[in-house]
Formats: structure tokens, sequence, C-alpha cells
């Protein structure tokens, strides 16, 4: 049955005309991409509560280090982030979200790295077959013109390879498209994560500012240490 099934799928390959080289590239690339942004996202787990619950509840104990060493040992485009305002602990506000959207930044364009070419796959892909539908068409004509109406097989086959380069274009297109979507929306779920944990950070470094007769955060250096109220 399987070797029907590949029979089959090879004299439809060889049917579809010159139009079917480009898309059969297509659709390596376009898994190539799916299998490694599926593997690279399937490792960034993080729990976003979790990890942000140990920032705070150091940061509550008033230690800086122990909160930056929860951020090392959880190693995400969410705690980079963290990290990214915890070093900056004492700055002026405006420093501190500026760090922190520059490393979310580079964090969301890792992740959607290769995103554009699944894109570009899952657009031209269809295009490619509407061309070999075009050119199917036109060789019917051709024949046609020729034979006139009494050989209908001979003008059959540039139909066939109208609507096989069809089918064939979309679908590639269609998986190729799904997976695009879910990717994106993997890589906005992150990026919500990061904006809503960068912004509960510098909620709980303003807690800690404003507390009357508490101490400076342990391990925080001189020169970032917040200016004492005058």
């Amino acid at each position: 049955m399987l070797s029907s099934i590949g029979g089959t799928l090879v004299d439809y390959y060889l049917k579809g005309g010159i139009t079917m080289h480009p898309m059969l590239l297509c659709s390596i690339i376009g898994l190539i991409v799916i299998i490694e942004r599926g593997i690279v996202l399937h490792r960034v787990k993080v729990n976003t509560a979790q990890v942000f619950g140990a920032v705070r509840a150091a940061l509550v104990k008033r230690d800086l280090k122990g909160a930056i060493e929860v951020c090392d040992s959880s190693p995400s485009p969410i705690a980079d982030t963290l990290r990214a305002g915890l070093l900056r602990f004492g700055k002026p506000t405006p420093e501190i979200e500026k760090a922190m959207e520059s490393v979310a930044l580079h964090e969301i364009s890792k992740l959607e790295r290769g995103l554009w070419i699944l894109a570009t796959v899952a657009n031209i892909a269809p295009l490619f077959g509407f061309l070999g539908t075009v050119t199917g068409m036109i060789k019917s004509f051709a024949v046609l013109a020729e034979v006139g109406l009494g050989n209908p097989k001979a003008v059959a086959a540039g139909i066939s390879e109208a609507l096989i380069t069809t089918a064939y274009g979309l679908s590639i297109a269609l998986p190729v498209q799904a997976a695009f979507n879910y990717f994106t929306s993997r890589v906005s779920g992150f990026a919500l994560d990061m904006e809503t944990s960068s912004a509960m950070l510098l909620e709980t470094f303003n807690e800690l500012e404003e507390a009357p007769g508490e101490e400076v955060p342990a391990g925080v250096p001189a020169a970032v240490q917040p200016q004492a109220a005058s």
C-alpha cells in the first residue's frame, strides 16, 4: 500500500510539470524551519509566575544578589529581561525600562528568527501552483488547437497538470501557514509575559524605595544604590 501511494505521488510530481520543482524546494525549506523552530520554542519552558515570585521574594528580603541568581538559574527570555532590570536597581525608572526593553526586543528577535521564511513559503507556494495551472491550461489549449476536439486524452494531460500544481501548492501552504500562526502566537505570549513581568518588577522597585526605614538590598553596588530622600 505504501509503495502504491509513493508511486502515485511520484507520478503526480512528474505530471505536474516544471513548477513542481520550486514547490518541492518550498516544502523542504518549510519543513526544516518548522522542525527547527519547534525545537527552539519547545525548549523555552518557563513558569513566569514562579520565576517572578522567586525574584520578588528575594527582593522583599532585601537580597538583590539572590534575585539575580534566581534569573541565572532559570535561563529564559523572561528571566533575562528581569535580570537586566535587577542589574540596574537604583537607577532612574526610564533607564531601567530601556534596559529591559532592549533585552526583551533582542530575545523576541531570536524567537522570531526564521518565521519570515515560513510566511514567504506560505505565500509563494500557492502562486507557483497557480502558475502551474496557467501553464497547464496553455498546453491544453495548444494541443486543442492542433488536434481539435477529436482527441480529449491529449487535452486532458494539460488539465491534469493544472489541477495537480494547484493542489500541491495549497497542500504546502496550509500546514506552513498553520505552523507560522502557532509559532507567532507562542512568541506573542512570551512578549506579553516579558512586558507584564517588567512592569511588576518596576512596581516592586518602587515599593522597596518608598518603604521607610528599610536598608538597601544586599548586593547592590554603591554606584547603583538609590539616593536618600532629601
